[in-house]
């Protein structure tokens, strides 16, 4: 029979793990890690060179200094595996500035996931920069290995029902734990990458950037795991502690 203490424990910890999984699956689906404000497009010049940009970054091959260009100019914001632009619903951007503008993405594929990043963007002769190709590789990985260690907690809580045990309890708290420092890892991994690119690309003058909801998500479900982690490692400690205590005091 489980006290209602640890019962309590139990129920807060899969809530906690739930919000949090869910946080951390809007956050990786989504595009609104980073984003970019741009000015308003003015002058035919300007204008051209702005739809050969999204021509390019829509239809073209994959180049980081391509998409990063034209994501600091058309109000781009960039993802774990989107990136996006606003643009006019039609090709007349002078003759409707005003226009309602439309969102179009454009998904990281798992090749260009794995692309090697250059100490010069678009510049391949430059040799490759280690240090921004695996924070990259890294805010891919980690998030996915989260949510695999709480899938994975998941299904041994679940068989822990079916036998009414609470033995697993405490590899289940290490395992949430572990899940709460890898999505903390993708958000400081995302972070260190966003600020090396800006310091090999500059922004554009009158283009400013920002944290988008995508990564506050993120980083709000890394705390949620691990007070789950909290939880379950406290009942899986006290229940063990209770019942050693009770076998004590039957064989005395």
């Amino acid at each position: 029979m489980v006290d209602n203490r640890y019962a309590t424990a139990l129920v807060i910890a899969c809530v906690l793990s739930v919000l949090a999984t869910v946080y951390l699956s809007v956050a990786i689906g989504t595009q609104h890690w980073y984003q970019y404000s741009s000015p308003t497009v003015r002058g035919e010049a300007n204008v051209s060179e702005l739809r050969s940009l999204y021509e390019e970054f829509m239809s073209g091959e994959f180049d980081e200094k391509t998409y990063s260009d034209t994501l600091f100019r058309l109000n781009g914001t960039v993802g774990l595996w989107w990136r996006c632009v606003l643009v006019p619903p039609n090709a007349h951007w002078i003759k409707e500035p005003d226009a309602k503008m439309v969102l179009e993405c454009r998904n990281f594929t798992l090749l260009e996931q794995f692309t090697p990043k250059y100490k010069e963007p678009g510049n391949h002769n430059s040799g490759e920069d280690m240090l921004r190709t695996y924070l990259w590789r890294c805010q891919f990985l980690l998030p996915l290995t989260s949510l695999g260690l709480v899938v994975l907690a998941g299904l041994i809580g679940f068989c822990a029902c079916l036998c009414r045990t609470l033995t697993p309890t405490l590899g289940l708290g290490v395992l949430h734990l572990l899940a709460g420092l890898c999505t903390l890892a993708t958000v400081c991994c995302y972070l260190a990458g966003m600020d090396l690119l800006h310091r090999v690309s500059m922004l554009p003058d009158k283009v400013d950037g920002s944290l988008g909801w995508s990564l506050y998500l993120a980083l709000i479900s890394s705390p949620l795991h691990m007070m789950a982690a909290a939880l379950l490692v406290w009942a899986a400690r006290s229940h063990s502690q209770n019942y050693y205590r009770m076998t004590a005091y039957r064989v005395a």
